[in-house]
């Protein structure tokens, strides 16, 4: 059945594609057997490996580089295509461009770039400093020397303790998200001895700033324990102070603005549990403060004398804000302040001196509340167009009127602003500067809704350039993810207007799996609703189709991770309505993932997609949409997928496994091009650059598929 490539096709006098050996491997479950011809690719021992990439099987290690051969011949062309993209993109970048510096204390803290570089800089100045004044400008941490002579380097930041002489700060050098921890002298800008390892990325100080806690990611690269580090011990004298011994639960450790408590936050992706430790005695057992229970969800903030406490305890599906004496926050003492709403889906809140805040979603789009403690009056702020995303940023203080927020959309430049809750003025600190030149009224916005196969409105955002003919020759990049409740903001992307301005139409779908539309558009796309999650996509498609936007030949699908997961199902279920497929890093060997409780992610993510390991109807659901189960002869259309080499969260042989079964089934369709990124993980290149150069690769790839080179 599967179609072989015509001659329009933009992929002809092809190599012969790299072959992976078939060893085939049985599995029975609920009476259920399988075979799995390239299990082997999963290395034996694959954790050693994401901490030292060299000690990779020389087999498997063979076949990725033939791999990358493979695509770097189908893709040969592209070459100046990629320059020009990157050329483009990197032109829209302010190479110097600098944060503006959040108060704390006596010094405001921020980050800026210099030209060139592709690692931030941290700095600081005086609280009412001119960050324009570069002699102001104390560095902390130049993230470009750090970084010299890695093949990969990524930052977790730098935080200061409360007297701003010292800060820790992480780095990733090999892309696996094992962090290192270092503690850094402020003022000399010399490292102390203290080296942690294997961390999750950060610290939380203690008020005296001679000790914080971090949370340690064990050898299944789980952060499943809290220690309390004291500066000058080793890490192998750090105190543990608490071990979740449940492997379905991710753990993070945080602060409050006050420094009064330290937050042990404990969760997974529908059950909460805080435990709380008292600054005044670090060395205190945590304190629970509202014993988990399944499908509850709450967080946390201080307010004082009091917590405010979002959560969706009492069928609150859409969550609500309640508050509790800071000395007995237990639930019994929960007291509602913000009810629930149907319909509004709060996401966040954060407490100050005088104001209560939080943000929520309506009909889809992001709006920023704020409530007077004291008189109970509450206001918004909005915005008017008809899609656009907004970043609630805080302050970086708790006696203040003034907080910060982000806002953009498809057609305009992110916009800075500090905000005075009491007085309602509003401050434009900085505009995203475009520095080759944007013009918005050269482009349309639209949100737009294709109708489900169930009768449910998927809301879809457009942009394209006003003189793009909408009779449907134009190419289409149709962006998806819909998982873990995670939304995909109609934000200002200056990477698609390259696209875009090569007369592209580009879309994002808001399908379900995520809260775009309030949490039951989450809970309609997961465990045995998932597949709503697939069809609302190629519904998505089916009417851009139908609306004259494009059509189904000009249709490139993206996807990425759970997105790509996406990719596959939907390859699978209407491979004919795309042109082509970009899969990054995609999680498409769903059913033995899931049931292989050794990996990273899988016994948090039972709740999400289902445990087939204990129950059969689960293991059925994913069984029936699992992409690399369900490939077949099938007319695939030409498909990127992006891998990466120390990915713990989509391990490398889930996407190598899926191309080598593709090329199996349906060996004259696609072609598959397998990119597998030897010096990088999850994300993809760390630098900022170095991740445009990625994105031109897919981008050109998707103009070689629209046949516009």
């Amino acid at each position: 059945m599967s179609a072989p490539l015509s001659s329009k096709s933009p992929f002809t006098g092809l190599p012969t594609p790299a072959t992976a050996r078939k060893s085939p491997v049985s599995d029975t479950r609920h009476g259920v057997t399988r075979t799995d011809d390239y299990a082997w690719l999963r290395a034996a021992n694959w954790q050693q490996m994401f901490k030292d990439t060299s000690i990779l099987d020389p087999e498997i290690r063979a076949l990725l580089e033939a791999e990358n051969a493979y695509m770097e011949a189908a893709m040969a062309d592209t070459g100046d295509v990629q320059k020009q993209l990157f050329a483009e993109m990197k032109g829209r970048i302010k190479e110097d461009d600098s944060s503006v510096p959040v108060k704390d204390g006596p010094f405001a803290y921020g980050s800026a770039f210099v030209t060139g570089g592709e690692q931030p800089r941290y700095f600081r100045i005086p609280r009412d400093g001119d960050v324009k004044d570069e002699g102001l400008r104390d560095i902390l941490l130049d993230g470009d020397k750090e970084a010299a002579g890695k093949d990969y380097f990524r930052l977790s930041g730098i935080d200061n303790c409360g007297d701003h002489s010292l800060g820790i700060w992480g780095y990733d050098d090999k892309g696996s998200e094992y962090f290192t921890l270092r503690i850094r002298d402020l003022a000399s800008k010399q490292d102390l001895p203290d080296v942690l390892q294997n961390t999750a990325g950060g610290g939380v100080w203690a008020p005296d700033g001679k000790s914080f806690f971090y949370t340690l990611q064990d050898e299944n690269h789980r952060p499943s324990k809290v220690f309390h580090h004291i500066i000058g011990q080793p890490q192998s004298a750090d105190r543990l102070v608490y071990e979740e011994k449940d492997p379905g639960f991710f753990m993070g450790v945080g602060g409050s603005l006050l420094d009064d408590v330290i937050y042990i936050d404990i969760h997974d992706h529908e059950t909460s549990e805080y435990r709380l430790i008292s600054t005044k005695d670090v060395t205190a057992e945590p304190v629970v403060v509202a014993a988990r229970e399944e499908g509850v969800e709450y967080s946390m903030t201080e307010g004082g004398d009091v917590f405010y406490i979002l959560t969706n305890d009492g069928d609150a599906k859409d969550f609500k804000i309640m508050q509790a004496p800071f000395a007995a926050p237990g639930k019994e003492n929960w007291t509602e302040v913000v009810p629930h709403e149907p319909g509004r889906l709060i996401l966040s809140h954060m407490a100050y001196a005088r104001h209560l805040v939080w943000l929520e979603r309506r009909e889809g789009l992001p709006v920023i509340m704020i409530r007077d403690r004291q008189s109970g009056e509450e206001h918004a702020i909005s915005f008017k167009e008809e899609a656009y995303s907004l970043g609630l940023q805080g302050a970086g203080e708790y006696d203040t009127d003034v907080i910060r927020f982000s806002y953009s959309s498809m057609t305009t430049p992110s916009q800075l602003f500090d905000y005075n809750m009491a007085t309602r003025e509003r401050v434009l600190l900085k505009t995203q500067e475009v520095p080759s030149g944007h013009n918005p009224e050269d482009y349309v916005t639209r949100r737009v809704f294709a109708k489900a196969h169930d009768g449910e409105d998927v809301p879809v955002t457009l942009l394209y350039r006003k003189n793009v003919a909408l009779d449907g020759s134009a190419p289409c990049l149709l962006y998806g993810y819909g998982a873990y409740g995670i939304t995909i903001p109609a934000g200002f992307n200056t990477a698609c207007l390259s696209l875009v301005d090569r007369g592209f139409v580009y879309a994002i779908a808001h399908i379900r799996g995520g809260k775009d539309k309030g949490f039951h558009w989450y809970e309609d796309g997961k465990m045995e609703k998932k597949v709503n999650t697939f069809k609302d996509f190629i519904a998505a498609a089916d009417h851009l189709v139908r609306e004259g936007f494009t059509s189904h030949r000009n249709i490139i699908a993206e996807g990425g991770s759970a997105g790509g997961m996406l990719m596959g199902a939907v390859a699978n279920m209407a491979p004919e309505k795309f042109a082509g497929i970009i899969a990054a890093v995609p999680f498409v060997d769903v059913l033995n993932t899931m049931l292989d409780d050794t990996l990273p992610l899988t016994p948090p993510e039972w709740p999400e997609w289902g445990n087939p390991i204990e129950s059969e109807e689960e293991y059925r659901w994913i069984a029936a949409y699992s992409p690399y189960d369900n490939v077949g002869d099938k007319p695939y259309p030409p498909m990127l997928v992006l891998s990466g080499l120390t990915d713990p969260r989509v391990t490398y042989w889930e996407p190598t496994k899926w191309v080598a079964k593709l090329r199996e089934k349906a060996p004259d369709a696609g072609p598959y091009l397998l990119k597998t990124n030897m010096a990088a993980g999850h994300g993809g290149k760390s630098g900022r650059f170095q991740r445009l150069e990625e994105v031109a690769f897919e981008y050109a790839f998707a103009i070689k598929v629209a046949g516009i080179m």
